[in-house]
Formats: C-alpha cells, sequence, structure tokens
C-alpha cells in the first residue's frame, strides 16, 4: 500500500555545513564517524582555524559582514548548489516563492567587541555604521535573501540553542501553507569569544578543562564552538516536478515550552520529552521505528541527566536502552543557534550512509543516566521501519526553556 503522506512530505534537496571539523556536509560526517574532534584541547572556545571568508566569498561582502553571516553564507552555498542553483544562476525556482529562515542565537557577537574597543579607545566618531547590520541576528537570513535573489519570507529564530531546529520547523510550516516552494532554512554561530566564554563560565556551565564529554561520568561543562548548517526543503510534489534528486525527508517536528527558568530546564524534563512525542506523532513514527538518536547532549550534568530522563518519558525506557545515541558536540563544542541545524544535517548523514558517528570525548559513561546504547565507536545502522526506511531523532534544548525536535528519514540501505 502506497503512503498517503508522500507527495506531502517535507524532503531536503540540498545541504551544507561548516563547522570547527571544516567546510562542507562530508567533511562533517567524515571526521565525525572517524571520531575526531575538534572540543578538546584544553580551550574553552574553539573556531574552524582553516577558514578564511575571503577563499569563499566576494572580498566587499565580507567587510560587510560578521563572521556568523559568512559562515552560513558558504554552508548555503554548498546547500543551494546541491538543489540545483548557484549565486547568480537561474535558480529552480520562482525567486518571490523561496523564503529564508536562519536562527541565530546570539548574532554578531564580534563584530559587537571589536567595535566597543574602537569606541573606548579612538571616540565615538569613528565606531563603523556597519556595526549595527552585521551584529543583527537577522544578518545571515537578510544577506543570503539578498545574495541570491530570493524574495519570498524571511526571517530569523532567535530561542538560543533550539534556534536552528526551530527555523527547520519553521520552514515546513511555511511549506505546508503554500506560501513558498522552497526554504532556505538553517543556523549560524560565531560566538567563540573571551568575553562569551567569561559569561558562561561564570554561570557554571563551560568546561573548566577545555574538554567536551557528553555522558561521560567525568563531564564538566560545553565547549564554544562555531558554525553553519543549511538545508534546501521542498515539498516532494515539488521536488519531482522539477526533477531534483531528495536527499532525505524531514518527516516530523515538535516544540514546547519549559515554563520554568531562563536557564535551568523543567527539573523533570516532561516539556522537552513532549517535544519529542510531538515530533514523532507528527512523523507517525513509533518510538521502536527509530534507527538513531542525534542528542542535545551538551555535557553539562544537568543538561545530559534530563535530557536522558525527558527521552526516557517520550520513547519508553526500554526502547532508549537499545536505540544507539550520540552528540556531535563532543566533536563540534556548543554551537549555540546553529546547533540544532548542523546536528539535523549530521544526522541525515548519519541516515543516508547508515552510520553512526560516536560521541568524541566520552569514555567512561555515567551510570546515573540510566540504560542507554551510547554510540562510543562508529556503527552500522540498522533499520527498524517497516518498508526500509532508516528514521533518526535530532533533540534540541535552549536557555528561555525553548524545545525542539525533528524526526529525519531516508530510504534505507541494503
Amino acid at each position: 500500500m502506497s503512503d498517503p503522506r508522500r507527495g506531502r512530505e517535507v524532503v531536503v534537496t540540498g545541504f551544507g555545513a561548516v563547522t570547527p571539523l571544516g567546510v562542507g556536509a562530508d567533511v562533517l560526517h567524515e571526521r565525525a564517524v572517524a571520531a575526531d574532534t575538534a572540543a578538546s584541547g584544553g580551550h574553552p572556545a574553539v573556531r574552524h582555524a582553516d577558514f578564511t571568508a575571503t577563499d569563499h566569498l566576494p572580498r566587499n561582502l565580507v567587510r560587510r559582514t560578521d563572521r556568523f553571516t559568512q559562515l552560513a553564507l558558504v554552508a548555503a552555498e554548498e546547500a543551494l548548489t546541491m538543489a540545483g542553483h548557484r549565486a547568480g544562476g537561474q535558480a529552480p525556482w520562482p525567486p518571490e516563492r523561496v523564503a529564508c529562515v536562519i536562527g541565530c542565537g546570539l548574532g554578531g557577537t564580534s563584530s559587537f567587541e571589536a567595535q566597543r574597543e574602537v569606541y573606548e579607545r579612538e571616540g565615538a566618531d569613528l565606531v563603523s555604521p556597519l556595526m549595527i547590520p552585521q551584529m543583527m541576528a537577522n544578518a545571515a537570513a537578510a544577506h543570503l535573501s539578498m545574495r541570491h535573489g530570493f524574495h519570498g519570507e524571511s526571517l530569523c529564530v532567535a530561542s538560543a540553542c533550539s534556534s536552528g531546529a526551530q527555523a527547520v520547523g519553521t520552514g515546513m510550516r511555511l511549506l505546508a501553507s503554500g506560501a513558498a516552494d522552497a526554504v532556505v532554512v538553517g543556523g549560524a554561530e560565531a560566538a567563540s569569544s573571551d568575553l562569551v566564554a567569561a559569561a558562561f563560565a561564570n554561570a557554571g556551565a563551560l568546561s573548566p578543562s577545555g574538554s567536551a564529554r557528553p555522558f561521560d561520568r567525568d563531564r564538566d561543562g560545553f565547549v564554544i564552538g562555531e558554525g553553519a548548517g543549511i538545508l534546501v526543503l521542498e515539498t516532494a510534489e515539488g521536488a519531482a516536478r522539477r526533477g531534483a534528486g531528495v536527499l532525505g525527508v524531514v518527516r516530523g517536528y515538535g516544540a514546547t515550552s519549559d515554563a520554568h527558568h531562563v536557564t535551568a530546564p523543567d527539573p523533570g524534563g516532561g516539556p522537552a520529552g513532549r517535544a519529542v512525542a510531538l515530533a514523532l506523532r507528527d512523523a507517525a513514527v513509533a518510538p521502536g521505528e527509530l534507527a538513531y538518536v542525534n542528542a542535545h547532549g551538551t555535557g553539562t550534568a544537568l543538561n545530559d541527566r534530563l535530557e536522558c530522563e525527558a527521552l526516557r518519558q517520550a520513547l519508553g525506557a526500554d526502547v532508549l536502552a537499545e536505540l544507539p545515541l550520540s552528540s556531535s558536540k563532543g566533536a563540534l563544542g556548543h554551537l549555540f543557534g546553529a546547533a540544532g541545524a548542523v546536528e539535523a544535517v549530521a544526522t541525515l548523514q548519519a541516515l543516508r550512509h547508515g552510520v553512526a558517528p560516536p560521541t568524541a570525548g566520552l569514555s567512561r559513561p555515567d551510570p546515573a543516566l540510566g540504560r542507554l546504547d551510547l554510540v562510543r565507536t562508529a556503527r552500522k545502522l540498522v533499520t527498524r521501519a517497516r518498508g526500509g526506511r532508516l528514521f533518526g531523532l535530532s533533540t534540541s534544548f535552549g536557555f528561555g526553556g525553548h524545545n525542539a525536535a525533528l524526526v529525519l528519514a531516508v530510504e534505507g540501505r541494503s
């Protein structure tokens, strides 16, 4: 029997990533599977050391933008090229029917800090008039639409560490409403500064050892990373009409609010678990059909414990105990507003290649987290769903009590 959802499904026709592991979504997957990490060098914040914006973008554009926007534009170039569009070329969709939704938590912090120094050292007259358009959180979405001539709705989703995932969910809803034929979605962040690190350190969230170790008994906080993840979404019907290749499906989305505290998660994990349950219901996927979970997994004692409890509530203890689970933050650090989007790309790549990446830095799983199937070395994924599809779950939780979950799928590999 054919699946009546197939024609209306939201499909991925392109994706791209820039992370501390390198430029490109394939680099992200290959290095993650190899257990490479950029988040274990003893530093509280990590950058992609080899990323030079002018290698990828025009110099005048680089001069007008913050690093987080540059990361987004480079990741988008990869995603759009994969989907059949290049900057300056003929778009596969009417320009007014393409929307851009890019999540960001903190915006252009480096531009703000640089101009604050200019102000204090040289005076107000020498502060750059570009500071505001560089630091505004919607800059990535704005420049993405301008660079590619997309005239549909463009906006920024700002919900802390769930921004990227909620941008994907917003894009899904734009497609479902008929407001767009294609939506370029994702997240970008470049906040790996000493000032931001000091604030998180004083809040007790940053790793004093400078090593990310999600789910490890010796975990002591997260390491700050930077990056961008971008996906091109279309309906299955629209992609088929133009003969586009389908890389995967964003099958379900769920989001909730803790309504509890601006930084601390709900102590029972209930609202976060409900976001997962809503995503599964939206996807029409049973917990036992999941093949992989890419967890939020920040490496703080509180987040890891409450996330495991939320997953246990949503999936069931027995299912969770046998479900391969890992966190990308052991390799990348915490990408804040970009995390949910980059991890959606990582999840999709794991499903496409049929291999779950390990949690870098995990050596001694914390027994206090209960029964978990933590991936410590790369592992082949096995389909658990009828029809041979591989389903994956990606979770994101942010300051302010924002919870989001995505269910992604690819056709099974033999």
